[in-house]
C-alpha cells in the first residue's frame, strides 16, 4: 500500500505514541513500508471484516454503506488520507477491528482514538461505531464521539511531525508526546471522570481499599458458618453467636450482643 504523500490513520496512532523516526523514513522513502502480507493479525482482520460488518448489522439494526470509502483533505497544510470501513446514517461512520481474546474494548479506544478522529474529521462525520471481534468468541461496539478539541490537540503534534518530512529534516529518536486527554470524549454517550483531586472521593477509596480484605475475610467466614448448620438443625449456637433458621429455611447469624 501507497504510504508516501500524506498522513493517514495509521500514522496519527504511531506519531501520538512518539515512534517519529521509522515512520518519518517511510515518509521520505529512504525505507519501504513494513510488508503486513505476511502478518497474520493483519490479515485476520482484512478477512473478518465482511463479517464483522454483516455482525454489526445483524445485531444493531445499523446499515454500513460506502464500504472503503477513500477521503483526503489537506488540514492545515498537512495532506491527510483514509480508507473508512463504512457510512452510517446520522453522520457517523463504521471502524472494524479483530484483535486478541485478552483484550477489551476500552484499550482498543483508547489505542485507536487517534485514527478514530481523523477518520470522522475526514468524514465530517458525528461519531465512529467501533465493532470489534475479540478472538473466535466475543464481539462488541461502540460509538466513540468525534471532539474537535481532541482533534486540534492532536493535529498539532501531527503538523510538528509533517515539518520533519517536509523539510527532509531528520526528527529525534525518542519523541515525548504529551497525551490529550480522551475522559471527556462520549462513547456510548458517557465520559470518564478523574476523581484524583476530589477529596470526597479519595477518602471513600481509601476506605474502601483498606477495609475490602476485611470484607472478604468476613464473607469467607459467613459462608462456612452456614455451611456447618445441618438441614435438620433449627439452629447452631456457642457463646459469641447463633444461627438459626427461619420458617422460609434461610439462615441468619446473630451475635450474642444483638
Amino acid at each position: 500500500m501507497e504510504r508516501v504523500g500524506f498522513i493517514g490513520g495509521s500514522d496519527c496512532v504511531k506519531i501520538m505514541q512518539g515512534n517519529w523516526y521509522d515512520l518519518w523514513q517511510v515518509k521520505t522513502e529512504r525505507q519501504p513500508p513494513e510488508d503486513l502480507s505476511d502478518n497474520i493479525a493483519v490479515q485476520l482482520g482484512i478477512h473478518t471484516e465482511g463479517f464483522n460488518v454483516n455482525w454489526f448489522e445483524e445485531h444493531t439494526g445499523i446499515e454500513v454503506t460506502d464500504r472503503q470509502l477513500v477521503l483526503q483533505k489537506t488540514i492545515d497544510g498537512v495532506p491527510a488520507k483514509g480508507a473508512i470501513d463504512g457510512k452510517c446514517e446520522g453522520k457517523r461512520i463504521f471502524e472494524a477491528k479483530h484483535t486478541n481474546a485478552y483484550n477489551n474494548m476500552e484499550k482498543i479506544i483508547s489505542y485507536y482514538m487517534p485514527q478514530i478522529q481523523l477518520y470522522c474529521h475526514l468524514a465530517n462525520a458525528e461519531g465512529a461505531y467501533l465493532s470489534a471481534i475479540f478472538g473466535n468468541s466475543a464481539w462488541e461496539t461502540s460509538l466513540v464521539q468525534y471532539d474537535e478539541s481532541y482533534f486540534n490537540s492532536m493535529w498539532t503534534v501531527v503538523s510538528d511531525f509533517w515539518n520533519y518530512v517536509a523539510l527532509d529534516r531528520e526528527p529525534p529518536l525518542s519523541v515525548e508526546i504529551e497525551q490529550p486527554s480522551i475522559d471527556a470524549i462520549p462513547v456510548d454517550e458517557m465520559v470518564r471522570r478523574d476523581a484524583s483531586k476530589d477529596n470526597a472521593f479519595i477518602d471513600a477509596a481509601n476506605t474502601y481499599i483498606e477495609h475490602e480484605a476485611y470484607s472478604r475475610v468476613f464473607e469467607g467466614a459467613k459462608k462456612d458458618l452456614k455451611a456447618m448448620v445441618a438441614p435438620n438443625e433449627r439452629e447452631v449456637y456457642c457463646d459469641i453467636l447463633s444461627i438459626k433458621r427461619d420458617k422460609r429455611g434461610a439462615l441468619r447469624i446473630n451475635t450474642k450482643g444483638e
